[in-house]
């Protein structure tokens, strides 16, 4: 068996946290941080039953990076 290191992000949204794996596109979230992550790592192990073959990405030092954005609707 092989270990994997997964990157992810947590954020607060409204009431919930939001919890992101970087390396698939798999989102959770949760009342708590604890319980986003822990979601996260269930809807993960979910996302993995269906994957015939493991195509991880491999995220190397993520940096988050702010963008302004002029909007007429808003």
């Amino acid at each position: 068996m092989k270990v994997f290191n997964l990157k992810s992000v947590i954020w607060k949204e409204g009431k919930y946290y939001v919890a992101q794996c970087l390396n698939f596109e798999v989102n959770s979230f949760g009342r708590t941080k604890k319980e986003a992550i822990a979601n996260l790592g269930e809807a993960i192990d979910l996302f993995l039953e269906d994957q015939p073959k493991l195509k991880l990405e491999k995220i190397e030092r993520p940096e988050i990076v702010t963008r302004s954005l002029q909007c007429a609707n808003a």
